[in-house]
């Protein structure tokens, strides 16, 4: 049982986890940070990112099962890697599984509160969970994300008998990861690589419209890293999602209304787009809260997960009937 009274950063510092730990927010000196001070309870307290003590101890629960961090490709000290999270669930091995890709505006991956917690959940509802920790350093990374998330995919289907899983997978991604599932979608993503389309995708806060961005003073230099070209090629491009979304699953979009980080019209706009194309879509808009709810857990938000699963099992039924 996990510890409440104990500080983050004793948390984190426990060698089980020594292999993930110092991912639990990619490229954040955490030592540095009020939080690493702070008690579980104090965060669990302020609803800090969801539920964190659930993420913790299904991490911990991970750690001794002996299988459950893989290092897909390492660049110089970054890594490209998976973190396994099966369901206790038997019929989760029918199940697609879901590939979780935390946000952290293409600087961070906040594994901590968008990746472990929301993993236990899915888990909870009977889905093997696989959370992808991407690259973030460098120049052109959105292609390279792509190339990150080839890996994990074809990984999984080199592996499938040993992880329970089909071929048939999911995403979910956070307001950053929210616009790679969405770009995995478009031309740059599984088709480029010859790969099997997702079953459905849930985007939560996400981007997706850089002309969006490009009007509220998004900087050029910062689009030059990402796209390795201007922000105004970008918006003429594949990556402005709601233009070249004819490649998508059906979508399930979650996001609060109060959010000033990424307005609603990029989660608006792309759902204007997948209905005009007759892609099955789901916009919910929570009344209350702003960026980086993660997992719902106290606020209007709470249990958008089972929501998003539970739509995606109504469709896929009501298409095998």
């Amino acid at each position: 049982m996990l510890d409440m009274h104990r500080t983050l950063g004793e948390t984190l510092s426990d060698p089980r986890i020594s292999q993930i730990a110092k991912d639990a927010i990619r490229d954040m000196d955490l030592t540095r940070e009020p939080m690493w001070g702070r008690t579980l309870e104090e965060l669990r307290a302020e609803h800090f990112g969801g539920n964190l003590a659930l993420g913790l101890e299904r991490l911990f629960r991970a750690a001794g099962s002996g299988k459950w961090y893989y290092e897909l490709s390492r660049h110089g000290d970054e890594n490209t890697s998976l973190t396994w999270f099966p369901s206790r669930d038997p019929a989760a091995d029918a199940r697609p599984y879901i590939l979780l890709v935390p946000g952290g505006g293409f600087v961070n991956v906040w594994n901590l509160t968008e990746g472990w917690p929301v993993a236990a959940q899915y888990n909870e509802l009977g889905y093997h969970v696989f959370i992808l920790t991407y690259q973030v350093r460098g120049g052109d990374i959105l292609r390279r994300n792509m190339e990150d998330f080839a890996s994990a995919i074809s990984f999984i289907r080199d592996h499938a008998g040993e992880f329970h899983v089909s071929g048939d997978y999911m995403t979910c991604g956070f307001s950053a990861g929210g616009y790679l599932v969405c770009l995995w979608n478009t031309e740059k993503g599984y088709a480029a690589f010859d790969l099997p389309s997702p079953k459905a995708v849930f985007p939560v806060y996400p981007v997706t419209s850089w002309k969006i961005s490009r009007e509220r003073g998004f900087a050029p230099d910062s689009a030059v890293r990402l796209f390795g070209c201007t922000i105004d090629e970008a918006c003429d491009s594949a990556f402005e999602i709601p233009e070249h979304a004819e490649g998508f699953p059906p979508c399930a979009l979650f996001l609060a209304a109060q959010d000033d980080l990424v307005p609603p019209d990029h989660s608006k706009t792309l759902a204007a787009s997948l209905e005009k194309l007759g892609i099955p879509c789901r916009l919910e808009i929570g009344p209350e809260g702003g960026h980086g709810f993660a997992d719902g857990t106290g606020m209007c938000m709470e249990g958008w997960p089972k929501r998003a699963v539970r739509w995606a099992e109504e469709l896929q039924a009501r298409a095998s009937s």
